[in-house]
């Protein structure tokens, strides 16, 4: 304020002195002064009255326990958290970059259990005020996979996750694939056995200018879970002090091991049984390496854990969190010291939520779960392109997949804040309530002999198959919608062309490889083969009851769900349409009203006009005399899709 303000009178203070005393600020501002206070009993009272008027009678104590939906075994969500059910739990995490790291490895932008910062003033492997954008690459042809990274790495991209192998990039053409890559700026994660790890290393031997953040990627357990095959750890230990002779700092330029939790999401995983598979595997990874002449904290700096990153944001989120909190307690009960315990985490958006049907919807799953995985803290993050389920990438998907890290690392500033849902009562309940299960499924392992003894005898399989099975039914029930396939799909769609992807690990007799959307997908393909067969669509009939303001509800949702097996729908007024449709299927649609006064007879019509199978779009307390079976909301999609395609002839 100038010195005339001052003196005359006229500035900012004087005004400021007449505000009338009615408009006066207090000093304890209640935003709700004028409302009386509520309790949790009666926002119980009212969830209970919307229930009952739902036809929920038998409700629990207490009756939010009704609105609780699971994540994993043995873990659900409440519909709302509050002070109470957090408890203290935000106040034991801690701060990031110290024990036991829930909100975080780094404490600002340095490496991981260090204050200090990289040479590039960032993080390992990343960048202050974000994580490191990986972006893998498989792609068999050299000259493609050498265009695709200079874009990558012109593009935002900051470090490189290379695939090799059969079928994948040659790994003796790996010298000639980084060639143009500045390997002092660039980290890179290789992914292919010893093999692929001994070529790198011998690429790279006598060098100590190398990135911070790379990885030899060998996860000889991860091999074994997929394969059915006994693995050896004995070599990881040589290899490990071969790498550390390329570090000059405290920090490893170059680690050893990826303890990859994929393997068991793949195989359709809980995040419960992911987090406890992993840490199973990375203690057996301690025990080899020191064991092998490593210190503990030269072990555990030889560990990078890779996570699945799920649209199911919270979820996704509270694992990350959790899994540092499980490390660390690792680390303390085998004696590592403080800075060795955090857990640096390579996060990958899921291949089991990828789609190959309407599959650019994955694009916002993989913005999603991109999103979790930085907010929860990963170190590294991955995100398949859009048509990962396809085949191999083509350069618009890849390019979609990296600008989505940029925009929110660039755009959105995510990483700005450290750890930005701490202190959530839901997240932080989450979180606890996953670590703790998580732990339970560790120890259970551990007293089984071991990760490899459990999937030797089948304990990890069956716990997977479960936690598989609940989700299966989920899916099929649609309670777990996917979009554009279970839900909303489109018939008329044109899938892009790609060329196969090789299988990374074998899949020869170790754990099973799902995705959500595989049964409806298997649906859509058999109609798809029997439209290419016969020139027509296998379909439905959508037989009409009363004006299109009383049957549209029921005739839309029908058409949703019957389509999501690939079946076409076609409509009109009663039985009058059946024989135009080509079918000999048909779906009565109308108001529970139309159904007690005509639903009988519409049925005997259809029957009479060709019908050999008749619905009822409606619950089966309706009980219409003729009517074979009824989709609603919540019945099995798949096993009513399965019924119409045997009907008709279909193979799914």
């Amino acid at each position: 304020m100038s010195t005339t303000d001052e003196t005359t009178g006229q500035g900012p203070a004087a005004a400021d002195a007449e505000v009338p005393a009615e408009h006066a600020v207090p000093e304890d501002l209640a935003l709700a002064a004028e409302f009386d206070a509520v309790t949790r009993d009666q926002w119980r009272e009212l969830v209970a009255g919307v229930l009952r008027k739902a036809g929920r009678e038998d409700l629990p104590d207490p009756v939010e326990d009704a609105l609780r939906r699971p994540v994993a075994p043995g873990v659900t969500v409440a519909p709302l958290y509050t002070a109470e059910d957090a408890g203290d739990l935000p106040a034991g995490v801690g701060v990031p970059g110290l024990p036991p790291f829930v909100r975080g490895a780094r404490p600002a932008g340095g490496p991981a259990g260090s204050a200090e910062v990289t040479a590039s003033g960032g993080a390992e492997g990343g960048a202050s005020g974000g994580w490191d954008i990986r972006q893998r690459h498989a792609h068999p042809d050299v000259a493609t996979t050498r265009e695709a990274i200079a874009a990558d790495l012109e593009n935002g991209v900051t470090s490189l996750w290379l695939v090799l192998g059969e079928g994948a990039i040659p790994v003796d053409a790996l010298g000639e694939v980084l060639a143009d890559v500045y390997l002092d700026l660039a980290p890179v994660t290789v992914q292919g056995g010893q093999a692929g790890a001994e070529a790198f290393l011998d690429l790279v031997e006598g060098r100590t200018d190398l990135a911070s953040g790379g990885s030899l990627g060998l996860d000889p357990l991860g091999v074994e879970a997929a394969s059915g095959e006994k693995q050896a750890l004995s070599g990881l230990a040589g290899i490990a002090r071969r790498a550390a002779a390329l570090s000059t700092g405290p920090h490893p330029t170059l680690r050893t091991v990826v303890v990859d939790g994929t393997v068991f999401h793949d195989a359709g995983a809980s995040v419960v049984e992911e987090l406890g598979c992993s840490l199973a595997a990375g203690v057996a990874y301690l025990r080899a390496l020191t064991d092998g002449g490593l210190t503990v904290d030269e072990a555990a700096a030889q560990l990078e854990f890779r996570y699945a990153a799920s649209a199911d944001q919270f979820t996704t989120i509270a694992a990350l969190r959790a899994a540092r909190r499980l490390w660390d307690r690792v680390g303390e009960v085998s004696g590592a010291s403080p800075g060795a315990r955090a857990q640096r985490q390579h996060a990958v958006t899921s291949s089991v939520m990828t789609t190959r049907r309407d599959p650019w919807v994955n694009m916002l799953r993989t913005t999603v779960a991109c999103f979790a995985a930085g907010v929860g803290g990963a170190d590294a993050v991955t995100v398949q392109p859009f048509d990962a389920a396809l085949g191999l990438p083509d350069p618009f998907s890849r390019r979609i997949a990296r600008n989505t890290q940029n925009l929110l690392v660039e755009e959105g500033h995510l990483g700005r804040v450290l750890d930005p849902a701490g202190g959530s009562w839901y997240v932080e309940s989450l979180t606890d309530e996953l670590a703790r299960a998580a732990w339970e499924w560790f120890t259970e392992i551990e007293r089984a002999g071991g990760l490899s003894a459990a999937l030797a005898s089948g304990l990890v399989r069956d716990r997977i198959a479960q936690a598989w099975d609940a989700r299966a039914q989920r899916l099929a029930t649609r309670a777990d919608a996917i979009t554009g396939v279970s839900e909303f799909p489109n018939l008329t769609e044109r899938l892009p062309a790609r060329q196969p992807a090789a299988d990374v690990l074998p899949a020869t007799g170790g754990l099973p490889r799902v995705r959500a959307a595989q049964e409806f997908e298997a649906l859509r393909d058999a109609a798809d083969a029997a439209e290419q067969s016969t020139g027509t669509r296998p379909s439905v009939y959508l037989a009409t009851l009363g004006p299109i303001a009383r049957h549209t509800a029921r005739a839309t949702f029908a058409a949703n769900l019957f389509q999501a097996g690939g079946l076409a729908t076609p409509s009109g007024d009663g039985a009058g349409g059946l024989a135009d449709a080509g079918t000999t299927v048909a779906c009565i649609c109308g108001t529970d009203k139309d159904y007690a006064e005509h639903a009988a007879g519409l049925a005997a019509e259809l029957r009479a006009a060709g019908a050999t199978q008749v619905w009822l779009a409606g619950k089966p307390d309706l009980a219409v005399d003729g009517v074979d079976g009824y989709v609603f909301a919540g019945c099995d999609a798949l096993a009513a899709l399965r019924t119409v395609h045997e009907q008709l002839g279909g193979t799914a």
